[in-house]
């Protein structure tokens, strides 16, 4: 019998400052659409403790999972014991804006970020409606970024084509470097 190949799980950190709602989406959107390929995870520089309800109503509505989420600290993950990440992405402008803490194993980093959902004022339908937009330019960054052969594309070209997910419909101000 041949020998099945190991697939290379990648670890994936979504940052923003108060992790309570777009990293929070973007990690739910990676488990469940980068299943057996990626495990997901999110933080936030100054987490707010709890997770927006819009957002776990948001992912409960389109099916993705809205269990065991929490408002977490960035520096858990910049601790010894801590799961060594591949990728760090952020998907707000103020978290891109910060120093951030040194990774374990120098992930490639991007900024991804978008308009944030729990700002919007108005009614529910108008507050709903901007975190499934969020969501679905979340979706799209992370249908392009799993796409991806990372197996087999050099650091620079990689580290251009995850700039260039950032860019994509819904984006925010640029930067030149994430944290």
């Amino acid at each position: 019998m041949p020998e099945i190949a190991a697939v290379r799980v990648y670890n994936v950190l979504f940052l923003c400052t108060g992790n309570s709602a777009r990293s929070i989406l973007a990690e739910s959107i990676l488990r469940k659409d980068g299943a057996g390929r990626f495990h997901s995870f999110s933080a936030g520089s100054a987490p707010r403790g709890e997770v927006n309800p819009l957002a776990l109503k948001t992912l409960r509505d389109l099916g993705y999972p809205a269990d065991g989420f929490r408002s977490k600290s960035w520096l858990e993950f910049a601790q010894a014991g801590a799961p060594s990440m591949d990728f760090v992405f952020t998907v707000c402008d103020s978290a891109a804006g910060e120093a951030c803490p040194v990774w374990p194993g120098r992930p490639m980093t991007a900024h991804w970020g978008i308009e944030d959902p729990a700002t919007v004022e108005g009614s529910n339908l108008a507050k709903e409606a901007a975190f499934v937009e969020a969501f679905r330019y979340l979706e799209n960054r992370i249908a392009a970024f799993t796409a991806l052969p990372l197996a087999g594309i050099d650091a620079m070209a990689l580290g251009i084509r995850l700039r260039e997910i950032g860019r994509l419909e819904g984006a925010t101000r640029q930067r030149p470097e994430a944290g």
